[in-house]
């Protein structure tokens, strides 16, 4: 089933306005914009009277994270059956903050909240399921900056509403993760039986899951599977170090077709983008097309190959490729993957083009030198000891 794109879909150039349409049987609604994607998040939770199910990886103790907190205790105060898991890692926010949704009857849980060598895997998903009917994703956190409007302290992000048969199957995957974030003993075979068991579903619409499992996840496999078939590439990127594998599949289909890699200018983590760069040259010599976003910090996670679209919380790195616990919706709908191209197209216009002459006057050899030592301390080491050294990038 192909879609249609609605009657309020967002002219051309306005690169954060809100945007809709139908695909494969689902409704879909897309805030590119900070402050409308913070009150679509609170008008969800108020019109919310039977169920909330909410996961983040970050949930700060800030004014946004207040705002949603509160909207989340008030829910459970009228009866709405609420519950919340953070990552005890990425958020770090103290568990007194959400005293309050707890005493008014709600279930707050943190996800593997005891430090083990297993500390490295994650909980990296954005979900947000109300009543059973409708689910909110994407790649934003709780937190000031993702809620803020377009600048230099912003993040540059895309969250979605979708309503369809899909929710069903994302409400499933909550109560697997409630289960997996109240475990306490053998925490980590269980994370990696849920994530080896999980069903995508069938075409057009299926939700997949990341995170350590024997083989590949079902989000690794998909993606890696379709990058072998696509004949077209446009991908909207946070954060870029995919392995070698999946790098020369981008190169083939640069080489017999299109690709549009636009990549993040500023970020929180200067190593990130040391570590993209270091792939840029074999990129660009396989004929893809890259841009590096601009106007503020990129933070969004957007895929499109052929006519399927990837939708949620997943970077195309090693950590979301393989060991963060992820969540994406992957859809097969040709007006959908069209309407995300000109989307892709729109933050193009604010963004800088990497040609080969632009990219030799930034590959200095302290650069490259940089980027190399990036490319380690981003695919070997953890993220946290990157974010320390920061190497002035």
């Amino acid at each position: 089933m192909t879609g249609s794109v609605a009657d309020n879909a967002a002219p051309a150039g306005l690169a954060t306005e809100p945007f809709a349409l139908t695909a494969a049987g689902h409704q879909l609604d897309f805030f590119a914009g900070g402050p409308g994607r913070l009150e679509r998040l609170l008008r969800l939770i108020d019109e919310a009277r039977t169920s909330l199910h909410v996961a983040f990886y970050i949930f700060a103790d800030d004014a946004s994270g207040m705002a949603v907190r509160d909207a989340l205790v008030a829910a459970a105060r009228r009866g709405v059956s609420v519950c919340l898991i953070v990552d005890d890692f990425g958020s770090g926010t103290q568990e007194a903050f959400f005293a309050p949704l707890c005493e008014a009857g709600g279930t707050f849980r943190n996800f593997l909240p005891r430090l083990s060598r297993r500390y490295l895997i994650r909980n990296h998903q954005k979900l947000v399921v109300a009543d059973g009917q409708i689910a909110m994703m994407g790649g934003f956190n709780v937190a000031d900056d993702y809620f803020a409007p377009p600048g230099d302290n912003a993040w540059h992000d895309l969250a979605f509403t979708i309503e369809g048969p899909v929710v069903a199957r994302l409400d499933d995957w909550f109560a697997r993760l409630e289960h997996l974030a109240s475990t306490t003993r053998g925490q980590f075979r269980a994370i990696r039986r849920a994530v080896g068991a999980w069903h995508r579903g069938e075409d057009p619409a299926q939700v997949l899951i990341g995170g350590p499992a024997k083989g590949l996840s079902s989000w690794a496999r998909m993606v890696s599977t379709d990058l072998v078939h696509a004949a077209r590439l446009d991908l909207v990127m946070a954060y870029f170090s995919p392995p070698r594998r999946l790098r020369k599949r981008i190169r083939r289909i640069a080489a017999k077709g299109q690709t549009r890699l636009l990549l993040a200018g500023k970020t929180d983590n200067g190593a990130t983008i040391g570590a993209a760069r270091l792939l840029y040259r074999s990129l660009l010599r396989a004929g893809a097309q890259i841009w590096e976003y601009q106007p503020s910090r990129l933070h969004m996670k957007l895929i499109v190959l052929d006519d399927v679209v990837y939708l949620g919380s997943a970077n195309f790195d090693m950590r979301s490729l393989y060991l963060n616990l992820e969540i994406v919706v992957r859809i097969k709908d040709a007006a959908l993957a069209d309407r995300m191209r000109d989307f892709i197209t729109e933050q193009l216009e604010q963004s800088q083009a990497i040609t080969p002459a632009v990219h030799r006057a930034q590959g200095g050899w302290f650069n490259r030198t940089r980027w190399v030592i990036s490319w380690f301390l981003v695919v070997v080491l953890d993220y946290t000891v990157s974010r320390r050294l920061n190497l002035g990038l």
